[in-house]
């Protein structure tokens, strides 16, 4: 990696660095993340959590697996590729979560996406639509984020609170445990992606909108 590559990569890491922070101090605002920080979190919350984020996620291999049909380069591709094959099957686990903590499969099933959660579907997948979408590398920046850097305390959290067996959190603990192989990942394309200072300032607005477009996500759970 060049000298000139490499300062446009850590412009990019630090501008990613400033809207994690922003977003996990925003998130903690949100009704249901601050009823859960506060150790009053429902029942209903979380599985109102589930049957949300299982829309999400069904959502999520196949924007990932559109986003590497348009990617030129191969190894991004590839990697891209890996990503979809790895996150595809996870809403089975939202499901049987969902069922572990009271809830009705076929319910769940056949929910349909909140305001949110069709707001960061509908980005996702006009992002991943164009060519060469390295942009969305933002986005996974996000998403996988809180998989690594949140998911095992809230589900560590929703046992305490709620007194639920391991397997109905395990899709939260799941990803707390592996989303940091995720992350090296993403690391690694970032560094294959972001060849000048362009890459780098739509790698960080992709990241900032599914920032914002996540928490509304969780915000609408306290509005359905």
């Amino acid at each position: 990696m060049s000298a000139t590559v490499s300062t446009h990569v850590e412009a990019a890491q630090r501008g990613l660095a400033r809207i994690w922070i922003d977003f996990e101090s925003a998130l903690a605002t949100v009704p249901v993340i601050a009823r859960l920080l506060g150790g009053r979190l429902r029942i209903e919350d979380y599985r109102s959590l589930l049957f949300n984020l299982r829309q999400q996620v069904v959502d999520g291999g196949r924007w990932i697996s559109r986003a590497a049909s348009n990617l030129s380069h191969e190894e991004l591709r590839s990697l891209f590729i890996r990503h979809a094959a790895a996150e595809h099957r996870d809403y089975r686990l939202l499901e049987d979560n969902y069922v572990a903590a009271g809830g009705d499969r076929e319910a769940i099933r056949g929910g349909s996406r909140n305001i949110g959660s069709e707001a960061l579907s509908a980005f996702m997948f006009h992002a991943a639509s164009q060519p060469d979408p390295v942009g969305l590398l933002g986005a996974m920046f996000i998403i996988e984020g809180l998989g690594q850097r949140l998911a095992g305390p809230w589900a560590a959290m929703i046992r305490e609170q709620l007194g639920l067996p391991q397997e109905a959190v395990s899709f939260l603990a799941y990803h707390g445990e592996n989303d940091e192989d995720h992350l090296a990942m993403f690391d690694e394309a970032l560094a294959l992606a972001v060849q000048d200072a362009a890459t780098a300032t739509d790698v960080i607005r992709h990241a900032k909108v599914i920032a914002r477009l996540y928490r509304l996500q969780l915000e609408e759970l306290d509005n359905v």
